[in-house]
């Protein structure tokens, strides 16, 4: 295959943009190649506003051709949750043919080497990039992210954690060098010598399992994983969800085969309605690494019978923020307000149990009861959103009708702390737009323990009285250790406090975030510097992204022979 992109004109452009990813994950400062302001984009070939908006509008009633083997249908039905009838449509694979033929280019690209494949994924990164904006309205009306969310969460910082899982890959590959002179000291006798080659060899096809939620942002990190470490990757999105990963899959085959390589090596398989095609995928013996982002019955289902690959969950967790007493008051209730709403709870990071004392606790203006801490709490979300455009603009819209379920439900489970309203959307009048609910629920009943205990994916949230910072941090151990969770929120002034929450979070491996007042949230991670995750506790076996991520995406395979 006659290459249009060279490995020197990939390398020249890329290479510097790989080095900064790489010295980012070694120090974890603040770092980004990708600009989140809408503004930024419309020069050197990417699409500005309009463009991209007019391009996403172009897709709608079209079909997706990529070009695959063994097409034998095309699917679609996606609407978005903003009322909107995509009408795309997708090849549909007969996986008896596409399987193979994804099998066909994998010397090729495992010859390539290490640096070669990560010039080409930064390549695959840099046009998707360029069309940013398409892609955030993509992503905007499959996940009913709010589109400043979208683009940002969708396009820059996705995009991001793509790079940072190709940095990540090329370190672990590079770790071991190519080849080796030996050479044992023998006596008197002539010394041994041998000469050994180092390869890196990929396990296979990685398949990536889509998220309703968060398509790009959770399946680039696997996608970028497994192709920097030469394996082969195929991308079943999830059935609501299938045009942003369609069109990253798009792009991928254009630039492997602009660099030469077969572009099966990635390929795309969505489904019929109700087909259910990810059980008879993730047990094929063709597929041999999975990363999968979703509910804990199907992680647990896939940990228990994809026992030919290996296997990467982000599962459900149930959130935990400790609040025991506050050196600035208005500024953690203003944070929490924020965190609660953002995206209607609809993310994996999303607080949802409040621990606070019964007896109150203190802050810089003075002591506060429970009753007031609440309060207080969901007179900030009623503030935070009181006006229709902005609560829209943080909102977003509710991605499926099982989370509107759980949000009328939660309100049955205790008093209704914050009643949760629908908020029209004048621009899309379809969209079903809800604030967030607060409950409370008493930590000591056992009638309320199965709700708090339990992950109510959504725009809900309980206040769990506690008997003391004791019982909190009891409460937060046995959360973390029997749901899982993906992140943890304390605030205190007291160091014994503080210390023991630290302590618990390092014992049952939760990230944690202390005494978050300003613009940074404990439900946001920066790619390169944060962990998304930690893969030691039930919500996840994998970190989003560190070295256990990529490293066994591949295996070293030696060949020696006598100098």
């Amino acid at each position: 295959m006659a290459a249009e992109l060279t490995a020197h004109e990939l390398i020249a452009e890329h290479r510097p943009t790989l080095d900064q990813a790489l010295e980012a994950i070694r120090t974890r400062a603040y770092w980004s190649p990708h600009p989140e302001h809408p503004k930024a984009y419309g020069e050197n070939g990417s699409l500005d506003m309009a463009a991209g908006k007019a391009a996403f509008d172009a897709l709608l009633g079209s079909r997706l051709d990529l070009g695959q083997p063994g097409t034998d249908d095309w699917v679609g039905g996606e609407v978005s949750p903003y009322g909107i009838e995509l009408g795309v449509e997708y090849p549909h694979a007969d996986l008896d043919v596409l399987l193979p033929a994804m099998k066909a280019g994998r010397r090729a690209w495992r010859d390539a080497g290490a640096e070669i494949r990560a010039v080409v994924c930064l390549e695959i990164l840099k046009r998707i990039s360029d069309r940013t904006h398409e892609f955030a309205h993509a992503v905007m009306h499959t996940s009913g992210q709010a589109f400043m969310m979208a683009f940002q969460a969708g396009g820059p910082h996705a995009q991001d954690r793509g790079l940072e899982a190709v940095a990540y890959a090329y370190v672990e590959q590079v770790r071991t060098p190519d080849t080796a002179e030996w050479t044992k000291p023998q006596g008197k006798r002539d010394p041994l010598a041998l000469t050994k080659r180092f390869t890196p060899v990929p396990r296979g096809i990685g398949l990536v399992i889509g998220c309703n939620t968060f398509p790009t942002w959770n399946g680039y990190p696997g996608l970028f994983a497994s192709l920097a470490t030469g394996n082969a990757v195929l991308v079943k999105p999830h059935p609501r969800a299938v045009l942003p990963l369609a069109l990253t899959v798009q792009v991928a085959r254009e630039v492997l085969s602009a660099a030469g390589f077969d572009p099966n090596l990635v390929a795309l398989a969505a489904e019929r309605p109700g087909e259910g095609i990810a059980k008879t995928l993730a047990t094929r013996p063709e597929i041999r690494i999975i990363d999968y982002t979703g509910s804990t019955e199907f992680g647990d289902w896939l940990e228990a019978n994809a026992r030919q690959a290996q296997v990467y969950t982000e599962k459900a967790g149930v959130n935990s923020v400790l609040v025991e007493s506050a050196g600035d008051y208005k500024g953690m209730l203003s944070n929490l307000a924020f965190s609660l709403s953002l995206y209607s709870g609809q993310m994996c990071t999303t607080p949802q149990n409040l621990l606070i004392p019964r007896d109150g606790i203190r802050t810089d203006e003075g002591p506060k009861t429970y009753d007031e801490v609440v309060a207080d709490l969901a007179r900030a979300v009623d503030g935070l959103l009181g006006d229709d455009a902005r609560a829209n603009a943080l909102l977003g819209a509710i991605v499926n009708p099982d989370v509107k379920a759980r949000l009328e439900a939660a309100a049955g489970l205790g008093e209704v702390a914050l009643a949760s309203r629908e908020v029209a959307n004048p621009e899309f009048p379809g969209a079903v737009v809800r604030t967030p609910v607060l409950v409370k629920l008493d930590g000591a009943k056992p009638d309320d323990e199965a709700a708090y205990m339990s992950e109510c994916f959504g725009p809900v949230s309980f206040a769990v009285a506690v008997d003391s910072a004791s019982d909190a941090v009891e409460l937060l151990r046995r959360t973390i250790r029997e749901k899982g969770a993906m992140t943890v929120g304390a605030y205190t002034t007291d160091e014994e406090v503080e210390e023991a929450v630290q302590e618990v979070c390092l014992e049952e491996a939760a990230q944690l975030s202390l005494n978050l007042v300003g613009g940074v949230y404990v439900n946001q991670t920066a790619a390169f510097s944060d962990f998304h995750g930690s893969g030691g506790n039930p919500a996840a076996n994998a970190a989003l992204c560190d070295g256990a991520f990529v490293a066994n995406r591949f295996r070293v395979v030696e060949v020696r022979r006598e100098a």
